[in-house]
């Protein structure tokens, strides 16, 4: 279900038990600010999902909370894992959902990272 993305963290979400451990993944990736996974469901070759270490609901509350040291470090996550996964040569595409509008289903800010094959058009009618 759409989530509101201002409503305040709740660390009772799906990837907030992730990063504790609570909840098994599998990570391709994890520094101080990041940690990257493949998602359950994936909708391409390659899906996999990035996400900040810190408390943020979305892209917009990263963006006005979030430490430099914290966002320059998650987007070279998300660069890296694109990197090592052999995606920047032929393509890839990065997807944040923020809010019900948007299609956000987790209140943690996550990226999906999508590749592995041609992704057609950017929206679907």
């Amino acid at each position: 279900m759409p989530i509101d993305a201002t409503l305040p963290y709740d660390d009772q979400n799906v990837f907030a038990k992730i990063l504790r451990g609570e909840i098994p993944s599998k990570r391709v990736y994890e520094d101080d600010h990041a940690v990257a996974f493949h998602d359950i469901a994936p909708v391409a070759p390659v899906h996999i999902l990035v996400i900040p270490r810190g408390p943020y609901v979305s892209w917009d509350d990263f963006s006005a909370r979030a430490s430099d040291a914290e966002i320059a470090g998650f987007v070279r996550a998300i660069g890296h894992v694109a990197r090592e996964h052999g995606l920047v040569a032929p393509g890839y595409r990065l997807l944040a959902n923020i809010g019900g509008d948007a299609g956000q289903e987790v209140p943690h800010l996550h990226v999906h990272l999508f590749g592995g094959r041609p992704l057609g058009p950017m929206l679907a009618g």
